[in-house]
């Protein structure tokens, strides 16, 4: 392959088209797309600064590199791409891609990445923006720490594993997610969605899993969770803590050791198509505050 070394690239398109090299410690300074439609490309312990890098490109390999935040819309429209222990501080990175593997990666301006992309495994990765992986697809994750709103909006085919989720909104209209020993804080989780599923997880969530069709929660805690399980179709939750409120599930079964808040408004869901497994139920209503203000 071919070899550059301590290189300093500046223009459009420094590098258009190449196909089989090898780059060390060099910089991409000013001048958009250095790597378009390139293939067969390795770099390493250099520097992007400047826009759309690559694009259009096949089989890349990147490591120990920086993205500044002028190197926004980084990585679009690529297939084979592997990125590990590198910082990227530029959003809207890895759009319409197939085939991207990040290992021991932060991205501290992630507004708007990983969208409509397939084929995508994280490990050891840290992203700080919203809306993350929206549209995406066949998401393997596993060590991921998530700081922003409205991720995973329309993806489908996910498994996440050992994360931490500070997240508004997050899950929305997704299909196939499944979620392992992973903390998740957000208002609105999981709304319009199919077929979710939470193991060994920590969820704190106002107004969480409401219109969903087949959700499973088996030894979940939820902290500070209020009004959940709105219009859910088919729910089999085993929660261990307490929940604060529930809120007019469709049909199911829901088990805790205590529910502090039960409302089922009959005229609305059919109370005798989902089952409450519970010792303690504080207060129980047929009809929510904010519709009795209006009789």
């Amino acid at each position: 392959m071919k070899e550059y070394r301590q290189q300093f690239f500046k223009g459009e398109r420094a590098l258009y088209a190449e196909d089989g090299a090898c780059i060390y410690d060099s910089i991409f300074d000013e001048g958009e797309s250095p790597l378009k439609e390139s293939k067969n490309i390795e770099v390493y312990d250099s520097q992007f600064k400047y826009k759309y890098p690559i694009w259009y490109s096949n089989n890349v390999k990147v490591e120990r590199c920086n993205w500044l935040e002028m190197g926004r819309s980084g990585v679009w429209y690529t297939n084979d791409i592997y990125v590990k222990d590198s910082f990227i501080t530029a959003p809207k990175n890895f759009r319409r891609c197939d085939g991207v593997t990040l290992e021991n990666v932060q991205l501290t301006n992630a507004e708007e990445t990983f969208w409509n992309c397939k084929n995508i495994k994280l490990s050891n990765v840290y992203a700080k923006g919203s809306y993350f992986a929206m549209n995406s697809e066949n998401i393997e994750i596993d060590g991921f720490k998530l700081d922003g709103n409205y991720s995973f909006d329309g993806a489908k085919n996910i498994t996440i594993r050992n994360s931490v989720l500070l997240s508004k909104d997050s899950f929305w209209n997704t299909e196939n997610v499944t979620v392992y020993d992973s903390y998740i804080c957000g208002e609105y989780l999981g709304w319009n969605s199919k077929n979710l599923k939470f193991v060994n997880c920590t969820i704190e969530s106002l107004q969480g899993f409401c219109y969903i069709d087949n959700l499973e929660m088996e030894n979940c805690k939820l902290i500070n969770t209020t009004l959940a399980f709105e219009y859910v179709d088919n729910v089999n939750a085993n929660i261990t803590t307490k929940i604060d409120s529930v809120f007019n599930p469709i049909s199911g079964t829901i088990t805790a050791p205590e529910i502090e808040h039960l409302i089922v408004e009959p005229d609305l869901v059919d109370p005798s198509k989902t089952v409450i497994n519970c010792k303690q139920i504080g207060k129980t209503e047929e009809i929510v505050e904010w519709r009795r203000d209006r009789k």
